[in-house]
């Protein structure tokens, strides 16, 4: 054998030994198309895709876990083992109802596969709707002292071929009235949605829906909130102390805030509590004010008396702001009884035991 002969048997040799102490490949996922683009579909309608895998290493694969990340997207039943060079499934479905525009949705798969123990699956595409109305909930932050109405705009826009034609609006709440304007004949609209005045503090809440032409979109639907803001506002709206006597000095600060239309001022803080100094300080002109009380140490609030601090206003609606005071009472103290020993009672047919008698001295 000549020397090149050797050399190549040498190195043929040493090949085959590092194949053999190489470490184990072990299992591998791979996946054949991790990314699924459904393209176009229209709201409502169920979007399925089954991803195919292979387990390219040299053990078997486990797939431990497929968690979707949200709950508009759903796994069936994956296949949890796959031997060296055979193929699984993750089948997936995404609910689109609800959704309109782009949407992008991960599913993350989680495996024995030790150079990815887990891998991030994508599902995109663009959903449409035969009719887009945005935003889908009108909301409105009207002041109780408003003259005027508040209102908010929806915008309707027809995505069909054919015209769209919309029926006058209707209102379940009398509080709020609704306005059709069409921008664009059969095809963009304008929903405006008011609150009157007067209205009362609170949650006002109603629906307006718009009958259309179209069998497939037949009525526009729209969730009215107003949230009509108390025309002075305390907070917070009592003053509560701790047990006392106080072991500090304490200072509360309270916020009077001025939602009316026009501007006030707050003045002469009163609390008439021994010891106890009340000061008031505007933060924005005629709309926000801090009321500080300062409670000094050592302060207990007599019992029964009923506090209270107040600022005059140039409101003539709330020309006196009153803010209770409360201290948290004592535990109160339940004394121990003392214990009542009972004597034993002898058996029955047991001769009582005759009386003890004192020694006596001896007589002399």
């Amino acid at each position: 054998m000549n020397k090149k002969a050797q050399f190549l048997t040498f190195l043929c040799v040493l090949t085959a030994s590092a194949t053999l102490l190489a470490d184990p490949v072990g299992p591998k996922i791979q996946f054949e198309k991790p990314i699924y683009d459904f393209e176009k579909v229209k709201s409502g309608e169920m979007v399925k895709y089954t991803y195919i895998f292979t387990n390219t290493g040299d053990s078997t694969l486990f797939v431990t876990n497929v968690q979707p990340s949200c709950g508009c997207t759903t796994a069936g039943d994956w296949t949890h083992q796959v031997e060296p060079g055979q193929t699984g499934t993750v089948p997936v479905q995404f609910n689109s109802a609800n959704y309109g525009g782009m949407v992008v949705k991960q599913v993350t798969v989680t495996s024995n596969d030790k150079q990815q123990p887990s891998v991030v699956l994508q599902l995109k595409g663009t959903i449409w709707k035969p009719v887009d109305v945005n935003p889908n909930f009108a909301v409105l932050n009207v002041s109780a002292e408003s003259t005027a109405n508040t209102s908010t705009t929806v915008h309707i826009v027809n995505n069909m071929d054919e015209p769209l034609i919309l029926s006058t609006p209707e209102v379940n709440n009398k509080a709020f009235t609704a306005e059709l304007k069409t921008n664009e004949a059969g095809k963009n609209f304008e929903l405006t949605i008011k609150v009157a005045p007067p209205a009362d503090s609170g949650n006002l809440q109603g629906m307006v829906t718009v009958k259309t032409s179209s069998t497939n979109f037949p009525v526009v639907s729209v969730s009215a909130w107003a949230n009509v803001q108390p025309v002075i506002v305390v907070s917070p709206p009592q003053i509560s102390l701790p047990v006392g006597p106080l072991t500090a000095k304490q200072t509360v600060s309270i916020m009077i805030q001025n939602n009316g239309t026009n501007a006030i001022t707050v003045s002469e803080p009163t609390i008439g509590l021994k010891g106890v100094e009340a000061q008031v300080s505007e933060s924005q002109a005629g709309k926000l004010f801090t009321a500080t009380v300062t409670f000094p140490e050592g302060f207990e609030l007599p019992q029964g008396t009923l506090a209270e601090l107040t600022v005059k206003s140039t409101h003539p609606r709330f020309p006196l702001i009153k803010v209770p005071v409360s201290q948290a009472a004592r535990a109160a103290f339940t004394p121990i009884p003392h214990p009542t020993v009972i004597p034993l009672q002898p058996a029955a047919g047991t001769p009582p035991a005759a009386p003890t008698t004192a020694a006596r001295p001896a007589t002399q």
